[in-house]
């Protein structure tokens, strides 16, 4: 199921995507398996919840209710960088 989406996703990552955690190889066997995820999340959603969400550092998949029998698939590409700069944490003193 979704495979379509995948093969595209797998594409865009082996073209566009520079990752230093994983080969084109282990991106679809982890699209695979987040997508195994995704689909019991959406299987096993609440009454009035409509996604179906796994993710890894890298790749979010979203499983969204439609109107028809087959959800919208959404493949995520998560930009991070492991140079960016972590965020300065203000401290916040009292007055005495």
């Amino acid at each position: 199921m979704f495979k379509p989406e995948i093969d595209e996703a797998v594409k865009a990552f082996d073209r566009y995507v520079v990752c230093l955690g994983k080969t084109p190889e282990e991106c679809e066997s982890s699209l695979y398996s987040l997508m195994e995820k995704a689909i019991k999340a959406y299987d096993n959603r609440g009454p009035h919840l409509r996604h179906g969400i796994a993710l890894d550092k890298q790749v979010t998949i979203i499983l969204s209710q439609t109107e028809n029998d087959r959800p919208l698939c959404g493949i995520y590409f998560n930009l991070h960088s492991p140079y960016q700069k972590k965020p300065l944490i203000r401290v916040v003193r009292d007055e005495e």
